[in-house]
């Protein structure tokens, strides 16, 4: 068994997204836990990725094949995910924020925080104030993330500050900000929660604040 979940974590870091949607049905037909293919399977892989992103040991292109990987085996797991009784993480939404038409970090930012078990409500991009609220509102997330690339979309993360302030939800939700031109001195002036330099900081974050707020930290 340790066997082919070592063989689903090392296909996947190589971006071999076909021998890895094989391999997870494999280790289903042989009767391993859809817990364990995920944990030490998929999100194995996908965490050694990440760290070795931080650490530039591999860059964009290959973080992008290896979620590709990643996401052809969640497929032939998500059938069982449902009675396997998989406990996420907790939930956020992420957005670039409106005006912003940039995706590529916060998709980024989006698969490993996928790969952290946590669950994601992707807004997509030129995301208004309003639209994070409601995610916060409707669909129950605990974390906002925005996301902007140019300098002339940061103000709107202030504006997404001030509409959950203004939501009366402020107390309920963490705020955390990121994209090439935003700092972490901005993040203080403007009362956001948390600020992360790149999409695996980003992710270690996010899970961070929500074992914290659901009282696993």
């Amino acid at each position: 068994m340790e066997q082919i979940l070592q063989d689903i974590s090392r296909n996947l870091q190589a971006g071999k997204a076909k021998i890895v949607k094989e391999l997870v049905q494999t280790a289903l037909d042989e009767g391993v836990s859809v817990k364990n293919i995920l944990e030490e399977g998929l999100l194995d892989g996908m965490g050694i990725i990440g760290g070795k992103f931080k650490n530039n040991e591999v860059f964009v292109p290959e973080v992008l094949v290896a979620a590709r990987a990643m996401n052809q085996g969640m497929e032939v797991l998500k059938p069982h995910l449902m009675g396997a009784d998989i406990e996420s993480r907790g939930k956020v939404c992420i957005g670039t924020v409106q005006g912003d038409l940039h995706d590529i970090g916060k998709n980024l930012v989006r698969m490993m925080m996928e790969g952290r078990g946590i669950e994601v409500v992707d807004l997509g991009t030129d995301v208004p104030p309003e639209h994070f609220v409601a995610a916060v509102k409707e669909q129950g997330c605990q974390i906002i993330c925005c996301s902007a690339l140019l300098t002339t979309t940061m103000s709107v993360m202030q504006a997404v500050v001030k509409a959950v302030e203004e939501a009366g939800i402020r107390d309920q939700v963490k705020i955390m900000i990121g994209g090439a031109p935003v700092t972490d001195g901005f993040r203080t002036q403007i009362g956001a929660d948390a600020y992360a330099p790149d999409a695996a900081s980003a992710a270690d974050t996010a899970a961070e604040l929500l074992d914290a707020m659901n009282g696993k930290g």
